[in-house]
């Protein structure tokens, strides 16, 4: 159209120079004016060429569809059907894919990260591989980023910078401790670090709320939806399998404003690593990707996926070849193997440390005593962080990672010694609950038992409530204390696969971390009840003031004496003070008898630890308080259960008008009637009583 104007004025032009026959300047004229008017025309569609340019650019509308816009580093590539491939068979390498324009996230340094979502379809055909990563990166090459466990996004040493300003959601296919991987199988969210922030075995959940898992290395195409809310500040995982409709559950939700870790303009893409053998090393692939800021992404299409080239690439052939070669060898090997092996047994009758049934099946990582002795520095007394009836406790830092940790180190002479070391290491190692201590691994050195912990730098509760008069917990933080305890004890009773009866609850054995959660620690007394099994013990166990009064009776422990603790354990953080003074008056030596005759008087808040004067929530210090005597009655058939009790605390479930007279009476049943009394366990979860772990474990080493 530019050039169709320009013709028709230089037509005007010259018809006008031949109707006035003008002097010999004329044409000179003339000339000068068609070149002003080209020129002027040049420069009008240029700029509108960068108009149109702009308009479409995708930094303005933060939106695409997977269409060959990426570039593509390491070892990723791309195929003639349009299948993107992270990484090849090639060892320790990263490969990374990323858009090629970078996105508009927020409107300024300061400002708030919009909302985006984006979908898309990968598969991971089983292999050595660390596996791979959504990432919003401030580049589209990441320099120095290490394959393995880093996933190609950090290295040793930047791994938790806060100047990274990288994001990513991972998909995880080794369980690697030093960086605290949950499984082998898990979808985390990354901040500046490949330690994840929150995380989740891999699956989905149905619209009936069961959860299913998924293997990320089955190798079959699955769908993932990341969508970060940014009025709600918060991040939402969907994991599940393209042949199913999308769960309405996220796997992952998370809270968090993501405006400091992010610029103005981002990068997305992926990346990938692989691991230390080539011939096996997994292969990532990105089927489809949609991308959207401001709103959902495009819905993909299932039906122009690209076919994986699982049966027949080379490195599973290549695979299958050195397995054949290898298996060959290694019978060989084998039988060489064992005649000198006889031989050398016959010869050397030298002690051999014994792997017992419990190591086998329930054994977490194992730590060598070398790594937990230099970390320690040589266990010196400087380290110790507490002691007890077990041995003392260190603080120690890795030094492979320089993650700190907590060792318990039990004591030849202790009371408790192997039987406490088997009971939480089959317990506590295959819990995951975050207001639950997690147990990295344990350490056994001739007849001398470790147990590596999460180092907790606050310390335990008691420290907060006797030993720092002056830095007391305010009443926020007490009630926040109480919650934690009452949803990880939730967990052990009623959420895990099986009863988990603690036994020991007291404030000595809840820590606290540097954000002031609680978490509940030291399963050296559980048990583990099976279902359709009866609790017995063959002695009784607890702290004394905390166990419930029919254990001295019945020496039968289930879930209502571990409710029983714990309503003691909320007397206790409420009020400031031990359940037994025997150096006060006679009237307020038993915690819960003192409470009672002040709630008769009419002033059961007069009870609260003076130490926080008039700085509390009189409504929850009443429930509290109220709530821990129906905890702590001495009828079993009068404690709640700790569903129940959650409903409580978090307001869903007010206390019946007519329950005080119940909390009042406070007088031990017969024993008759307490052994016909209904448990917390049968009732709850239609079972009858177990089998203690140290019984079941201990006597079964071979």
């Amino acid at each position: 159209m530019v050039f169709w104007f320009l013709f028709i004025y230089i037509g005007l032009m010259v018809q006008n120079n031949l109707l006035t026959q003008q002097n010999l300047l004329q044409p000179i004229i003339t000339i000068a004016e068609i070149l002003c008017v080209i020129m002027s025309c040049l420069i009008m569609l240029v700029l509108l060429l960068f108009l149109l340019n702009l308009a479409s650019s995708d930094i303005n509308q933060g939106q695409f569809s997977f269409n060959g816009y990426l570039d593509v580093e390491g070892g990723a590539g791309v195929d003639s059907n349009g299948l993107f491939k992270l990484t090849n068979s090639t060892r320790l390498i990263a490969g990374h894919i990323f858009y090629e324009n970078p996105i508009h996230f927020k409107n300024s340094k300061n400002g708030s990260v919009f909302s985006f979502s984006t979908t898309f379809i990968f598969a991971i055909i089983p292999g050595y591989g660390h596996g791979m990563a959504f990432v919003i990166s401030p580049n589209k090459e990441i320099p120095g980023a290490s394959a393995v466990q880093y996933l190609g996004l950090f290295n040793e040493t930047n791994n938790g910078d806060s100047s990274n300003h990288i994001v990513a959601v991972e998909l995880d296919t080794v369980l690697s401790l030093d960086v605290n991987d949950i499984d082998d199988n898990h979808v985390g969210i990354d901040i500046n670090s490949v330690n994840s922030v929150k995380s989740a075995s891999a699956g989905y959940y149905t619209d009936e709320g069961k959860f299913i898992k998924v293997s990320l290395v089955s190798g079959d195409p699955m769908q993932i939806w990341i969508e970060y809310n940014g009025v709600e500040k918060r991040l939402n995982v969907t994991l599940y399998p393209i042949n199913l409709p999308r769960p309405k559950t996220p796997l992952i939700s998370y809270k968090k404003d993501l405006s400091p870790y992010m610029h103005d303009f981002m990068y997305v893409g992926f990346s990938s690593s692989t691991g230390s053998i080539s011939a096996t090393s997994s292969s990532h692939y990105i089927l489809a990707w949609s991308f959207k800021m401001n709103g959902s992404a495009d819905e993909l299409d299932l039906s122009r996926l690209p076919k994986i080239p699982r049966h027949d690439n080379g490195g599973i052939k290549q695979l299958k070849k050195i397995l054949a070669i290898t298996l060959s060898f290694t019978g060989l090997t084998l039988v060489l193997v064992l005649v000198f092996g006889f031989v050398l047994i016959s010869r050397k009758k030298r002690f051999m440390e014994i792997l017992e049934d419990w190591e086998v099946q329930f054994g977490p990582h194992r730590f060598s005593y070398k790594d937990l002795f230099k970390a320690t520095k040589g266990f010196k007394k400087k380290e110790v962080l507490g002691s007890g009836g077990f041995g003392r406790v260190y603080k120690g830092v890795l030094p492979s990672s320089n993650i700190q940790i907590a060792v318990k180190r039990i004591s030849h002479d202790s009371r408790q010694g192997m039987r406490e070391f088997v009971a939480e290491i089959a317990t506590i190692g295959r819990l995951r609950h975050p207001n639950l201590v997690r147990l990295l691994g344990y350490c056994r050195r001739k007849q001398e038992l470790l147990l590596v912990y999460d180092y907790m730098p606050n310390g335990s509760l008691d420290k907060f409530l006797y030993h720092q008069p002056n830095s007391s917990l305010n009443w926020t933080q007490r009630f926040k204390i109480i919650k934690d305890v009452a949803s990880a004890l939730f967990y052990l009773h009623q959420q895990w696969v099986q009863v988990i009866i603690h036994r020991d609850i007291k404030p000595a054995n809840v820590l606290i971390d540097s954000d002031m959660n609680a978490q509940l620690g030291d399963f050296g007394l559980a048990k583990l009840c099976d279902l359709g099994n009866d609790p017995q013990t063959s002695h009784v166990a607890g702290t004394l003031g905390y166990m419930a009064p029919e254990l001295a009776r019945t020496g039968k422990a289930n879930t209502s004496t571990d409710i029983y603790a714990f309503g003691i354990f909320m007397l206790e953080v409420a009020c400031g003070r031990k359940p037994i003074e025997p150096q006060t008056a006679p009237e307020e030596a038993f915690l819960a008898d003192w409470i009672t005759d002040c709630w008769d008087k009419g002033d059961i808040l007069a009870t609260i630890d003076k130490r926080l004067g008039k700085r509390f929530v009189g409504q929850q210090a009443e429930l509290v308080l109220k709530l821990g005597l129906l905890c702590s009655h001495p009828v079993t058939a009068a404690r709640p259960s700790m569903s129940s009790v959650i409903s409580y605390l978090d307001g869903v479930a007010s206390l019946p008008d007519d329950f005080s007279s119940v909390i009042k009476v406070r007088e031990f049943p017969a024993v008759s009637n307490e052994v016909g009394a209904p448990n917390e366990l049968t009732a709850e979860r239609n079972t009858v009583p177990s089998l203690t772990i140290t019984e079941a474990f201990v006597s079964h080493g071979r």
